[in-house]
């Protein structure tokens, strides 16, 4: 819309100026002829009454008889010169002027284009100053139409008046387009707004379309029935994107417990393969007579006795895994807890940090406990036997954030299993199932934190637990 006012107010400018000079050229050109035609009339009216003999020679007398030919150019208005065949000056109504500008002889451009002309006139254009010029030439004839001499009118075009009618008519129209302009613009803004509200809703909606999350259908008032048909195409692929949601987690869920079973059986698996041999080899070298009996039925004890731990210690992992226990928020220190934790392991190792005695969150403190225990441990079991173990704990805030780190100098951990280290299958360690730290990132996760690793083999590992601190505005709104 905006363009196409645009374009009509260019273009009818345009139009406007070019039909202002065309009209401007046809005035000057008409006006010219028709003054010629009128001294014409006049000097053929002197010449058929004068009692001269009409030839070149008595023109000028014929002509100059009582001022005829000068009260005609008056009456006029008009300017003229007379010159006989040959291009010399006779007569001019202003004949000083015509000296001035050199105006005593035609040029033979003059004579030559007159002579040819059809018509028997020849029109000259000219520019000087700035300024447009005519000059017209025409035979003057006598009684028997023999050319006796040529009359030269000379005309100044002056569009001083059509310039002003054209100036104030672009002000004018400017002034219409303008407000034209204006109305287009809000239309525009309008329709165009109309239009694209229902667009941006869908845009909207796509953005927060999530595989993850439950989406919301699109509901508009009377759309078009384009947006609607877009609209009800949208609404289609959500319902099938639910479907399709609700099919890929029951079949995540199947395979977790799949691969849960798997894991499982496989650990169950790897005590009963020893059990079964040392069950075997007691049955075969049971003899009741020996002396060292008492000796091997306890050794054959131990080693059932440890295998039922080990198994006993994989179901209750598996288990802890699976069901996790419920939070008991509570407010507590993070330092005390973290500190406490660490006490735990009674090693000279680990080295506790924190500059403030008292950091207060709304936690589980035995989770907590227990989040601390984990990552303490695994980082003890990090640094091989050939190298001293240096574990750093600590506990500090950032903005609104509590941090936990800790810091060891074991092993470290390739890069390619950066994003394997959380899931619950996965270990690096010889022995375990690997639950510990998919267990911490659960229990951290629960309590809006995060768990971030930063690791380099050959130097350590580093773990930040980052919870929200405790505010009381928050608690009381809650």
């Amino acid at each position: 819309m905006i363009f196409i006012v645009v374009f009509a107010s260019v273009l009818i400018a345009g139009v406007t100026i070019f039909q202002y000079k065309g009209q401007a050229e046809d005035y000057h050109k008409v006006y010219l002829e028709r003054k010629e035609e009128q001294l014409n009339a006049q000097i053929d009216y002197i010449l058929k009454n004068t009692t001269w003999e009409v030839k070149t020679e008595n023109l000028r007398y014929i002509l100059e008889y009582k001022n005829a030919i000068f009260e005609a150019s008056d009456v006029l208005d008009i300017n003229f010169n007379i010159f006989d065949l040959e291009g010399n000056l006779i007569i001019s109504s202003k004949p000083r002027m015509a000296y001035d500008n050199g105006v005593r002889n035609l040029d033979n451009s003059v004579l030559h284009g007159l002579a040819n002309s059809l018509t028997k006139r020849y029109v000259e254009r000219t520019k000087a100053a700035g300024d447009r010029f005519r000059s017209s030439y025409s035979y003057i004839l006598d009684p028997k139409f023999k050319p006796i001499g040529i009359l030269n009118i000379p005309y100044y075009e002056d569009d001083t008046f059509n310039e002003g009618e054209l100036g104030q008519f672009l002000i004018r129209l400017s002034a219409v387009y303008v407000i034209l302009l204006i109305i287009a613009v809000m239309l525009a803004y309008l329709i165009s707004t109309y239009i694209t509200r229902s667009l941006k809703a869908i845009g909207d909606k796509l953005d927060q379309t999530r595989l993850t999350k439950q989406n919301q259908k699109i509901y508009l008032d009377r759309p078009s029935e384009e947006i609607g048909a877009l609209v009800e195409a949208y609404n289609g692929m959500i319902d099938e994107l639910d479907k399709s949601a609700a099919l890929l987690a029951k079949s995540e869920r199947e395979q977790a417990w799949r691969e849960m079973a798997k894991q499982v059986a496989h650990e169950i698996k790897n005590p009963l393969t020893p059990m079964r041999l040392s069950v075997q080899s007691f049955q075969r070298k049971f003899d009741p007579q020996d002396s060292q009996i008492n000796e091997k039925v306890d050794e054959f004890a131990k080693i059932m006795i440890q295998q039922i731990d080990t198994m006993s210690n994989i179901a209750s992992a598996f288990g802890s895994f699976a069901n996790m226990p419920a939070q008991q928020n509570e407010l507590l220190n993070v330092v005390e807890v973290v500190h406490l934790s660490v006490e735990i392991f009674n090693e000279e190792s680990i080295e506790f940090k924190s500059e403030q005695k008292e950091i207060i969150a709304k936690l589980d403190r035995t989770q907590l406990i227990r989040v601390m225990t984990n990552l303490v441990k695994n980082a003890l079991q990090s640094v091989p036997e050939d190298k001293l173990p240096k574990i750093e704990v600590s506990v500090f805030t950032q903005g609104d954030d509590i941090k936990i780190t800790v810091k060891d100098n074991g092993i470290g951990i390739s890069k390619e299993n950066h994003e394997k280290i959380f899931e619950p299958r996965f270990t690096t360690k010889t022995s375990g199932m690997g639950l510990g730290l998919g267990m911490v990132k659960n229990i951290v996760e629960a309590f809006h934190g995060s768990l971030e690793m930063d690791s380099e083999q050959g130097i350590g590992t580093v773990f930040t637990i980052t919870f929200p601190k405790f505010k009381e505005t928050n608690e009381k709104d809650n």
